[in-house]
């Protein structure tokens, strides 16, 4: 059971135990070492006041044993025919949906869960749609996530053939909704989410074969150092996926705002393609290429059911959508690719 208790810390690993011996016989052992620590540093109720209503969340949560799953063309957990779910009865499907609404707001998705269509913020299949037929094929590989917030695209990197996927996210309300998913899915899956951030990992690791970095570069106050802690986790002749926000512009143009982003005040730099490009290289990563580039639009991002605040439609000039609030260039977002 997923717990948050500072005296019976040894319950708050048992969603990681599977995790942590995996880890025992391998590059990562050490890594595994530190987990528990990490772990519990990262879940503790002194600093996230939420998260005694989001284990009661949790608690609640029926656990009905899924006859389906498919994680290939989506997430989605049970049979269902048209919100019709084959795998429980409609007052288990009530309590479900009643359970993952107080984890409220919902990111990344969408999940179909016993017949709930979990529409989240972000439409992420769209994404992962776009950056997949790039991928070296992730069949039997150790995958890291880094930002993976609730672990949607985990989901997906599993059923793309993943060996093991590691997610790691500093947000305990991502760690909560994935393993709310997780123990609908059964639990026993070779995918989790720790609440650490990358600088959580020990140096010069040069253990996974694919690193993923979706929507983490802008909010680093050094890409330089972030696309070295990037190489650093990755084995020789493994690969980096980059996705982050970029300008148009040529080499050297980069965009640093004053003041917010979007309204993000954590927003520090967009540097065209071009200069990412420059910067990768710079950084000693092998061919360093872009694969897709992509406007995002309020289709793609926006307020739903399952997340219920602000979204992409109030972050952009209502006069002129190709601005953001501020007047700086509305979001484009661009997939980069590189070897180690």
């Amino acid at each position: 059971m997923f717990q948050f208790c500072l005296d019976d810390s040894h319950q708050i690993m048992d969603d990681f135990q599977d995790l942590i011996n995996a880890l025992a016989d391998t590059p990562l052992a050490d890594w595994a070492d530190q987990l528990p620590a990490q772990i519990s540093a990262g879940l503790d109720p002194r600093r996230y006041g939420d998260l005694p209503r989001w284990q009661a969340a949790l608690d609640a949560l029926p656990t009905p044993e899924p006859s389906d799953i498919d994680l290939k063309h989506g997430v989605r957990i049970g049979a269902d025919d048209q919100g019709r779910a084959f795998d429980c009865d409609p007052d288990t499907q009530a309590q479900v949906r009643a359970s993952l609404e107080q984890l409220i707001p919902w990111r990344k998705g969408p999940y179909r869960i016993h017949g709930i269509h979990l529409d989240t913020e972000w439409r992420s299949d769209w994404k992962w749609e776009r950056v997949a037929p790039h991928l070296a094929p992730l069949d039997n590989r150790l995958v890291l996530d880094v930002g993976c917030g609730n672990g949607y695209h985990c989901w997906r990197m599993l059923g793309a053939g993943a060996r093991r996927v590691i997610g790691i996210d500093p947000s305990p309300r991502f760690v909560v909704q994935f393993q709310a998913i997780k123990r609908l899915a059964g639990g026993h899956f070779p995918v989790d989410v720790l609440p650490l951030g990358i600088e959580h990992l020990p140096p010069r690791l040069a253990a996974f074969d694919t690193v993923f970095s979706m929507g983490v570069l802008y909010h680093r106050r050094s890409p330089m150092d972030h696309l070295r802690e990037l190489k650093e986790a990755v084995r020789p002749g493994g690969q980096v996926v980059l996705e982050t926000l970029v300008i148009e512009g040529p080499l050297g143009q980069t965009l640093v705002p004053e003041g917010r982003y979007g309204k993000m005040n954590n927003v520090w730099f967009l540097p065209s393609c071009e200069t990412l490009l420059s910067w990768l290289r710079k950084a000693g990563f092998r061919d360093p290429r872009v694969v897709d580039v992509c406007t995002t639009t309020t289709e793609e991002q926006r307020a739903t059911h399952w997340m219920r605040f602000q979204s992409l439609a109030d972050f952009l000039d209502p006069t002129n959508p190709a601005r953001t609030v501020e007047g700086h260039p509305a979001p484009i977002r661009a997939v980069f690719i590189a070897e180690v």
